[in-house]
């Protein structure tokens, strides 16, 4: 196995399973990556630094592991969905441009590319993909040009689109650790008016999705959704960690405006996923809350 991204908050947590499951693991981190994160990996993984902007190096990392699968998860952008389009576009899209044409002449059975349900944006049922930031547009991108690779080349590409992700070791910027690390600190807690519904996912479930979609047979050239098939108001979830956590402050609905052009409604297609590949999400919203509110707690 060939993990590009490895040291991020998916990343991580696919590469135990993986190491847990009995594969040889090869991992991708960019040079400029904290020594932290490179540390936190799983001491019997075989490390490989390279830029993916650098194709020459990363022809010489595609050959050092000589992966029969390979899982890209590197990204730029997302926690900051309106980075600047030249650098989401050079790392996004041009970096996986040279990962798949290094693959292109090898002999791997599968290349899982990681996008985001961002891709559908706000009109996913009239319109199919329609990003609405930077993050998503060169997500957008990734997928056609690995939807080409397959098309031309033969390359066995499989999308996945994770959905809400949540858990342990999220950045700290984004909705559940923010309303957690809140809720425990007895602060106030400024949001939208939380009307968005999201389809929240605990991280291991989208890492056993990845994993389903290296695995299961015939699916080339497929883009799959990993969620649950439920949404949940941003708001109401919020409200249940104040419930779990017993929080002294106080949930301030409408204290922050919605963003332009914010999707209010994101769901996954849970079935079809099922249907092509025998996954299916294990964790319910309130298990994954309650595992995640308490390993935060374990670290106060």
């Amino acid at each position: 196995m060939l993990v590009v991204g490895a040291t991020g908050f998916i990343g991580q947590r696919l590469v135990r399973k993986l190491v847990e499951a009995g594969a040889r693991v090869w991992v991708g981190v960019a040079p400029d990556e904290s020594p932290e994160r490179v540390a936190a990996l799983p001491s019997q993984v075989e490390r490989l630094v390279f830029d993916l902007r650098d194709e020459e190096a990363v022809r010489e990392g595609v050959a050092e592991a000589a992966p029969q699968i390979v899982f890209n998860l590197a990204a730029v952008g997302v926690t900051n969905p309106e980075i600047d389009p030249s650098l989401a576009l050079e790392v996004n899209v041009g970096g996986l441009v040279h990962l798949l044409e290094v693959l292109k002449g090898r002999s791997a059975r599968r290349v899982v590319l990681v996008g985001t349900c961002y891709e559908y944006g706000a009109r996913e049922a009239v319109e199919g993909l329609d990003p609405f930031n930077t993050y998503a547009a060169s997500k957008v991108a990734a997928w056609a040009f690995g939807r080409m690779y397959w098309r031309a080349y033969g390359l066995p590409v499989v999308t996945v689109r994770p959905f809400q992700v949540y858990g342990l070791g999220q950045p700290g910027r984004t909705l559940i650790p923010a309303a957690i690390s809140a809720a425990l600190a007895g602060q106030d807690f400024p949001m939208t008016p939380g009307g968005q519904a999201r389809d929240f996912i605990f991280v291991d479930d989208v890492v056993s999705g990845m994993m389903a979609a290296a695995e299961a047979p015939g699916i080339e050239g497929e883009s799959l959704d990993l969620g649950t098939g439920q949404a949940h108001a941003i708001r109401d979830v919020v409200a249940h960690i104040w419930e779990i956590v017993g929080a002294q402050g106080e949930v301030l609905l409408g204290a922050l405006p919605y963003r332009p052009g914010e999707v209010m409604h994101s769901v996954a297609d849970a079935d079809r996923t099922a249907r092509l590949t025998g996954w299916q999400a294990g964790t319910t919203l309130e298990e994954g809350l309650q595992r995640t509110i308490q390993n935060y707690t374990e670290q106060v």
